[in-house]
Protein backbone atom coordinates (compact mmCIF):
# COMPACT_ATOMS: atom_id res chain seq x y z
CA UNK A 1 0.00 0.00 0.00
CA UNK A 2 1.24 3.62 -0.89
CA UNK A 3 1.11 6.45 1.42
CA UNK A 4 1.18 10.00 0.68
CA UNK A 5 3.58 12.11 2.51
CA UNK A 6 0.25 13.89 4.15
CA UNK A 7 -1.06 10.07 4.98
CA UNK A 8 2.56 9.24 6.93
CA UNK A 9 2.36 12.48 8.58
CA UNK A 10 -0.93 11.58 10.33
CA UNK A 11 0.00 8.21 11.02
CA UNK A 12 2.91 8.98 12.23
CA UNK A 13 1.52 11.73 14.38
CA UNK A 14 -1.33 9.56 15.46
CA UNK A 15 0.07 5.71 16.19
CA UNK A 16 3.62 6.67 16.01
CA UNK A 17 6.94 6.53 14.00
CA UNK A 18 7.16 2.69 13.78
CA UNK A 19 3.95 2.41 12.84
CA UNK A 20 3.79 4.92 10.09
CA UNK A 21 6.77 3.00 8.82
CA UNK A 22 5.63 -0.35 9.20
CA UNK A 23 2.84 0.79 7.14
CA UNK A 24 5.67 2.17 4.17
CA UNK A 25 7.17 -1.11 3.90
CA UNK A 26 9.71 -1.02 6.29
CA UNK A 27 10.14 -4.41 8.15
CA UNK A 28 11.17 -3.29 11.96
CA UNK A 29 11.02 -6.23 14.92
CA UNK A 30 9.77 -5.90 18.45
CA UNK A 31 11.23 -3.08 21.02
CA UNK A 32 12.28 -0.70 18.56
CA UNK A 33 12.95 3.42 18.63
CA UNK A 34 12.68 4.61 15.49
CA UNK A 35 13.84 8.58 16.02
CA UNK A 36 14.17 9.59 12.50
CA UNK A 37 11.89 9.05 9.70
CA UNK A 38 14.44 6.36 7.52
CA UNK A 39 11.97 5.63 4.90
CA UNK A 40 13.21 6.17 1.39
CA UNK A 41 11.32 5.89 -1.90
CA UNK A 42 12.02 1.89 -1.60
CA UNK A 43 10.68 1.51 1.71
CA UNK A 44 10.31 -2.17 1.21
CA UNK A 45 14.34 -2.23 0.73
CA UNK A 46 14.54 -2.03 4.26
CA UNK A 47 14.31 -4.52 7.48
CA UNK A 48 15.20 -3.56 10.99
CA UNK A 49 16.23 -6.11 13.72
CA UNK A 50 14.21 -6.19 17.58
CA UNK A 51 15.58 -4.06 20.25
CA UNK A 52 17.09 -1.05 17.76
CA UNK A 53 17.18 2.56 18.45
CA UNK A 54 17.67 5.10 15.31
CA UNK A 55 18.55 8.10 16.59
CA UNK A 56 17.02 11.30 15.46
CA UNK A 57 18.80 12.45 11.62
CA UNK A 58 19.65 9.30 10.70
CA UNK A 59 19.61 8.50 7.05
CA UNK A 60 19.15 5.31 5.39
CA UNK A 61 19.68 5.40 1.56
CA UNK A 62 18.72 2.52 -0.54
CA UNK A 63 19.52 3.61 -4.03
CA UNK A 64 22.75 5.12 -5.88
CA UNK A 65 21.64 7.88 -8.23
CA UNK A 66 25.11 8.13 -9.58
CA UNK A 67 24.08 5.64 -11.92
CA UNK A 68 22.11 8.26 -13.92
CA UNK A 69 25.86 9.53 -15.11
CA UNK A 70 25.79 6.65 -18.00
CA UNK A 71 23.69 6.61 -20.28
CA UNK A 72 23.70 4.73 -23.77
CA UNK A 73 21.51 2.83 -25.98
CA UNK A 74 19.96 0.89 -23.63
CA UNK A 75 19.39 3.73 -20.73
CA UNK A 76 21.03 5.04 -17.26
CA UNK A 77 21.58 2.73 -14.70
CA UNK A 78 20.48 1.93 -11.27
CA UNK A 79 21.17 0.74 -8.46
CA UNK A 80 19.27 -0.62 -5.62
CA UNK A 81 20.39 -2.46 -2.36
CA UNK A 82 18.20 -3.57 1.09
CA UNK A 83 20.07 -2.16 4.35
CA UNK A 84 19.55 -4.91 7.28
CA UNK A 85 19.95 -3.81 10.77
CA UNK A 86 20.01 -6.69 13.21
CA UNK A 87 19.05 -7.18 16.57
CA UNK A 88 20.33 -5.07 19.73
CA UNK A 89 21.50 -2.11 17.66
CA UNK A 90 22.46 1.26 18.48
CA UNK A 91 22.76 3.55 15.60
CA UNK A 92 23.88 7.30 16.70
CA UNK A 93 22.64 10.45 15.78
CA UNK A 94 23.12 12.01 12.07
CA UNK A 95 24.56 8.87 10.58
CA UNK A 96 23.73 7.94 6.77
CA UNK A 97 23.88 4.29 5.68
CA UNK A 98 24.07 3.56 2.09
CA UNK A 99 22.76 1.05 0.05
CA UNK A 100 23.33 -2.54 0.35
CA UNK A 101 24.96 -2.27 4.10
CA UNK A 102 23.75 -5.00 6.76
CA UNK A 103 24.50 -4.16 10.46
CA UNK A 104 24.91 -6.99 12.67
CA UNK A 105 23.48 -8.09 15.74
CA UNK A 106 24.69 -6.41 18.70
CA UNK A 107 26.32 -3.41 17.03
CA UNK A 108 27.07 0.38 18.05
CA UNK A 109 27.15 2.71 15.04
CA UNK A 110 28.47 6.13 16.36
CA UNK A 111 27.17 9.56 15.88
CA UNK A 112 27.86 11.69 12.76
CA UNK A 113 29.37 8.33 10.41
CA UNK A 114 28.89 7.65 7.09
CA UNK A 115 28.30 3.53 7.03
CA UNK A 116 29.86 2.38 3.44
CA UNK A 117 30.42 -0.96 4.30
CA UNK A 118 28.60 -3.75 6.28
CA UNK A 119 29.31 -4.28 10.06
CA UNK A 120 30.17 -7.88 11.30
CA UNK A 121 28.04 -8.81 14.59
CA UNK A 122 29.29 -7.24 17.75
CA UNK A 123 31.01 -4.47 16.32
CA UNK A 124 31.17 -0.81 17.47
CA UNK A 125 31.85 1.18 14.59
CA UNK A 126 32.40 4.95 14.07
CA UNK A 127 33.69 7.78 11.76
CA UNK A 128 33.21 8.99 7.64
CA UNK A 129 33.74 6.30 6.54
CA UNK A 130 32.90 3.97 9.66
CA UNK A 131 35.34 1.95 11.37
CA UNK A 132 35.39 -0.58 13.59
CA UNK A 133 36.81 1.01 16.86
CA UNK A 134 36.07 -1.37 19.52
CA UNK A 135 34.10 -4.89 20.31
CA UNK A 136 30.72 -5.62 21.58
CA UNK A 137 31.84 -6.84 24.58
CA UNK A 138 34.55 -3.94 25.65
CA UNK A 139 31.79 -1.57 24.91
CA UNK A 140 29.31 -3.60 26.99
CA UNK A 141 31.12 -3.88 30.16
CA UNK A 142 32.15 -0.45 30.48
CA UNK A 143 28.26 0.39 30.05
CA UNK A 144 28.06 -1.74 33.49
CA UNK A 145 29.77 0.99 35.15
CA UNK A 146 27.33 4.02 33.91
CA UNK A 147 24.15 5.02 36.82
CA UNK A 148 21.01 2.84 36.48
CA UNK A 149 17.72 3.23 36.48
CA UNK A 150 17.44 2.22 40.36
CA UNK A 151 20.30 4.87 41.43
CA UNK A 152 17.72 8.06 39.95
CA UNK A 153 15.90 9.74 42.60
CA UNK A 154 13.41 12.94 42.35
CA UNK A 155 10.07 13.02 41.65
CA UNK A 156 10.52 14.79 38.07
CA UNK A 157 12.04 13.72 34.85
CA UNK A 158 14.24 16.72 35.42
CA UNK A 159 15.11 15.54 39.11
CA UNK A 160 15.98 12.18 38.28
CA UNK A 161 18.30 13.14 35.36
CA UNK A 162 20.17 15.89 37.67
CA UNK A 163 20.82 12.93 40.24
CA UNK A 164 23.09 10.84 38.29
CA UNK A 165 24.38 13.91 35.31
CA UNK A 166 28.32 13.87 34.83
CA UNK A 167 29.61 17.14 36.52
CA UNK A 168 30.79 18.85 33.21
CA UNK A 169 34.73 19.02 33.48
CA UNK A 170 37.07 21.50 31.50
CA UNK A 171 40.15 19.14 32.69
CA UNK A 172 37.98 15.82 31.08
CA UNK A 173 39.84 14.32 28.01
CA UNK A 174 37.76 14.31 24.48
Amino acid sequence: MKLSRLTYTFRRATRGRVSALRSLGVRIGTGCRILSDIATTEPWLISVGDRVTVSSGVTFITHDGSGWLYRDARGRRYRFAPIRVGSDVFIGAGVTVLPGVSIGDRCVVGAGSMVTASVPDGTVVAGVPARPIKEWSEFHAALAGWPAEADMVGQSYRQRVDSIAEELSVNRPV
